[in-house]
């Protein structure tokens, strides 16, 4: 049952990446990135990953994501990440912008022998250094909301493609 509701995440999420155009201004695009970062203030930390956004109005947008996270010290230790977002991206109308800044949330399910829900929150930036490739640089921040609140953040260096 979960892994159809994760399929069907996934398959929504890209949909719009899949979709008819109507301008020549592209409404989707993915990502690759990897993700130095941290558990609180304690472990450091490698997020790898891989995901894809469409723009579904204006610069309202959607996305998932999947990846792993692990402690540097013992990356085999570490965790399934899967994220589907909203975003807005701060484009104007002709989408002929090379830096296009961004704010992201929404869910987190992290995975290993158990799963735990967790929300998460970021903002950077796509560099459009050509037509159709870019670079990717975000700061995103998962959440853990349990007995006692943990963070997983990350400061993101990707490559976007089109």
């Amino acid at each position: 049952m979960r892994k159809s509701i994760l399929a069907a995440l996934i398959l929504f999420a890209f949909s719009g990446l899949a979709a008819a155009q109507t301008s020549s201004a592209p409404r989707g695009w993915g990502y690759g990135f990897v993700a130095p970062g941290g558990a609180g203030s304690r472990a450091a930390t490698l997020h790898l990953g891989a995901g894809g956004e469409a723009l579904i109005y204006k610069g309202l947008g959607a996305g998932a994501e999947i990846g792993y996270l692990g402690p540097f010290e013992g990356l085999g230790s570490g965790f399934g990440v899967f994220s589907a977002n909203g975003s807005y991206h701060f484009v104007n109308e002709s989408n002929d912008k090379k830096l296009v800044p961004f704010v992201t949330a929404g869910y987190t399910l992290i995975f290993r022998e158990g799963r735990a829900n967790l929300f998460n929150f970021g903002g950077g930036v796509n560099y459009w250094v050509r037509k159709k490739v870019g670079l990717r640089f975000e700061f995103r921040d998962h959440v853990w909301s349990n007995a006692s609140t943990q963070h997983f953040w990350g400061v993101r260096f990707g490559v976007a493609f089109r």
